[in-house]
């Protein structure tokens, strides 16, 4: 197995390599660390000159997201609209006002949207109302997922990419994950040419989990002090990763319905979740 981790993507980014195929390892990394770097880099609401804070900072004007920002904004569109709002990326305004997120603007903003707020034309995007969009719900699976496909159009046949618990793992080898549970326990699980992405509801700061969960349904300065782990398997990073942010007020039929699944426990590791 070969493995090259970086900081990036506000946390340790780690690329495996099982099966190499006929890739130079090396450029296949570099490569898919570069892209996932570009995608950080143009998506960042922490960044003041990304293409996503020239978005908020400009509502009713056309905005240049490119392809993977415009990509993107139409996945969480998409998905907003799917899961009656709970999946939401128009919640910064209520993120920045309790100092959550940094605020780049000084003009008035609401403190959330939905998904009706956002539109799309080729690459471009512009916001109906002042709302300020956060990509954080899905920016990370979705790089996860274009790295992905970065080593293998690079000829690599097995291997995984791993955002800080955002993992999606291809080919024909399974891995085994250890998955803490909101007990403290841990669970065993093999997760085989699928992703799996894991984030945190309520409770205090926490360095393990870089992935906070805020419902709409409640202010970010009354949100749950008992912390819950939530967890989903998908075959994409970016849809797993979106849809702990619907398990955290939806059932777990919602999450079937819209491509996800909880993860359980296996023994074998050949086993597809």
């Amino acid at each position: 197995m070969l493995r090259r981790a970086k900081p990036m993507l506000g946390t340790l980014t780690d690329i495996r390599i099982t099966a190499p195929g006929h890739a130079d390892v090396k450029v296949a990394m570099t490569d898919a660390f570069r892209l996932m770097s570009e995608i950080d880099t143009s998506l960042s609401f922490h960044r003041p000159m990304s293409a996503l804070s020239s978005l908020n900072a400009s509502p009713m004007q056309w905005t240049d997201m490119g392809r993977h920002g415009a990509r993107i904004l139409w996945l969480a569109k998409a998905l907003g609209r799917l899961s009656d709002n709970r999946f939401n990326v128009t919640l910064g305004g209520a993120l920045v006002t309790v100092g959550a997120l940094p605020c780049h603007t000084e003009a008035d903003f609401l403190p959330c949207g939905s998904w009706e707020d956002i539109e799309i034309k080729g690459t471009r995007a512009r916001l109906k109302r002042p709302v300020l969009v956060t990509l954080d719900g899905i920016a990370k699976g979705y790089a996860v997922d274009m790295a992905v496909s970065c080593l293998k159009r690079s000829g690599v046949r097995a291997g995984s990419v791993n955002a800080g618990g955002d993992l999606k793992v291809f080919g024909e080898y399974g891995i085994k994950v250890l998955l803490r549970n909101s007990q403290g326990f841990t669970d065993t699980l093999w997760l085989k040419n699928a992703a799996l992405a894991s984030s945190r509801l309520g409770g205090g700061p926490d360095a393990r989990f870089p992935s906070l969960i805020i419902c709409q349904d409640a202010p970010p300065e009354n949100s749950p002090q008992t912390e819950s782990l939530l967890s989903v398997i998908a075959p994409f990073a970016w849809r797993a990763d979106a849809l702990t942010k619907v398990l955290a007020s939806a059932t777990p039929d919602m999450v079937t319905r819209l491509g996800g699944h909880i993860p359980y426990p296996a023994s074998n590791p050949e086993s597809t979740p």
